[in-house]
């Protein structure tokens, strides 16, 4: 929760950065803790992320300005100011600990509420209408979780909101392998565990595997801003081999009317 504020915090004071983001400037200011120490020089890496998905909902938004925006396991993630159009609804599932935190800096009003349990408890898929305006986010969450666990919260998603649409990330195999076997990003911080990794070309099988409810489904990319982490990345987008092995999102638009495919 705090690498990624740090990360949006720190893009957004730059004046080229790729996201503006007061709020995060705001908390990441309000909170005591040596930031720089444990994450290091930021690379804007998350910012960008977020910028792609504010994209993604603005677009949606003009299309659903009263539509509703769903995100799990937000943290501290601002992005409800960001794309806020005055009129849509955000709803925030995280846990308990992670909704305490959030309430004292994002605190809920009429259109902004916040569920405080786990994503995998069907309270808060019980409270949305099953309409086509609902979109789903899943920000740097699913590579967290069991392959078993992404699975079946993704099917369940897709089962409960027909004509919805879901954003969510992905890492790469190998990057999920180095975090299982314990990457220090500093000497005073070690990358959490990510168990859920893979690779771009597989994705489009594996979720159609998952379910026949997928409509359409297209990968985004989002791009490191700057310096020599952005150089090595473009040296890999620029191979088709190497390509498939860096992080994308995924953008997919769900079946009015499905049937869940029993295949792994």
């Amino acid at each position: 929760m705090l690498w990624t504020l740090y990360d949006r915090a720190c893009e957004a004071r730059r004046p080229d950065g790729v996201l503006v983001d007061p709020d995060s400037v705001h908390i990441c200011d309000a909170i005591d803790y040596d930031f720089a120490r444990h994450f290091g020089d930021p690379v804007g890496s998350f910012a960008a992320r977020a910028a792609e998905i504010d994209q993604l909902l603005r677009r949606w938004l003009e299309r659903h300005p009263d539509g509703l925006i769903v995100s799990l396991g937000e943290g501290l993630e601002t992005q409800v100011h960001r794309v806020d159009n005055g009129r849509m609804r955000w709803l925030t599932v995280d846990l308990p600990a992670a909704i305490e935190l959030r309430k004292h800096f994002l605190p809920s009003s009429r259109r902004f509420r916040h569920v405080a349990g786990s994503v995998f408890e069907p309270d808060w898929m019980d409270e949305i209408e099953r309409t086509p305006d609902v979109f789903i986010v899943v920000q740097g969450l699913f590579m967290y979780l069991e392959p078993a666990a992404v699975r079946r919260l993704f099917v369940q998603i897709v089962e409960r909101f027909p004509g919805a649409e879901i954003a969510f990330d992905v890492i790469p195999r190998w990057f999920s392998r180095l975090t299982m076997w314990g990457f220090m990003q500093t000497p005073y911080y070690r990358v959490p565990p990510m168990p859920w990794g893979i690779d771009g070309d597989e994705i489009t099988a594996r979720l159609h595997g998952w379910t026949s409810g997928i409509a359409a489904i297209r990968m985004l990319e989002y791009r490191v801003p700057r310096g020599w982490p952005k150089i090595m990345e473009d040296l890999f987008r620029m191979n088709p081999l190497t390509k498939i092995h860096l992080p994308c999102l995924v953008h997919l638009k769900v079946k009015k009317k499905l049937t869940v495919a029993r295949g792994q």
